[in-house]
């Protein structure tokens, strides 16, 4: 598998890239905007100057970018993992219009176990569908976006089970907790890379359901199986529920 690694100055990008060689694959271009003029013969600041042919772009850049990395992926034909978080309602509606023309990966967090957390919480919130429910996320103290698009695919999955249920971030004020009122919390501290908690509380029990990530390179090694899932896919849009199926 040929992998284009947009954003492959940046943290992530980094951690992409060992994903890549350590699967066996190969990364025959590197995009990022810190890449100056007179950069390495395969690394480029724009995506649009792409020379080499790819089977498959993973774009961990910046949500901004999202709408270039489409128009690319759609140009050429080929299938794009979009690991970026926060983007607009506009972004993501991009992202669902180009999914008509060529073969999109999206999700809010490219770790396998997020994933399997998410069924879980839709299990359990299904068994206890009068249980009250609580969402709690932490991060870093330079996550931009809150909540973090893990917290928003948690709560989506106790909106399955649960079709009447609304998010409430940020709590504040004299309130009565509402029956169909999922809160989401988030917390920004130190260099924490990300921990979740599903909280299903009712009269006589509770449930705690958490996930840590210890490591970045977790989210990177989800994308290079994301992206040998989605070579040779057609056009559509493909999420972690897909891959775990598939």
């Amino acid at each position: 598998m040929k992998v284009l690694v947009v954003g492959a100055a940046g943290v992530m990008g980094g951690h992409v890239i060992n994903a890549v060689n350590r699967s066996g694959n190969e990364c025959v271009a590197f995009v990022d905007i810190k890449y100056a003029e007179g950069a390495g013969a395969n690394e480029y600041a724009k995506i649009g100057d792409v020379r080499e042919k790819a089977d498959v772009i993973i774009d961990f850049s910046f949500h901004g970018l999202t709408n270039e990395v489409l128009d690319y992926a759609i140009r050429t034909g080929t299938p794009a993992i979009i690991a970026t978080t926060g983007h607009t309602d506009e972004e993501k509606q991009s992202i669902i219009d180009a999914s008509k023309k060529v073969a999109v990966f999206y999700t809010g967090n490219m770790s396998l176990g997020i994933a399997t957390l998410c069924d879980v919480v839709k299990r359990v919130v299904s068994v206890f569908p009068d249980a009250d429910v609580e969402i709690i996320e932490t991060h870093h103290n330079r996550k931009l976006d809150a909540p973090s698009g893990t917290a928003k695919m948690l709560f989506e999955a106790v909106k399955e089970a649960r079709p009447e249920a609304y998010a409430s971030q940020g709590r504040n004020g004299i309130c009565k907790r509402e029956k169909n009122e999922v809160g989401i919390s988030s917390i920004r501290m130190g260099n924490i890379v990300g921990i979740h908690e599903v909280i299903i509380g009712t009269s006589t029990e509770q449930i705690t359901l958490k996930h840590e990530a210890y490591d970045r390179a977790l989210f990177a090694d989800g994308a290079v199986k994301s992206a040998e899932f989605m070579c040779g896919r057609s056009a559509g849009l493909y999420t972690m529920k897909e891959l775990l199926k598939g």
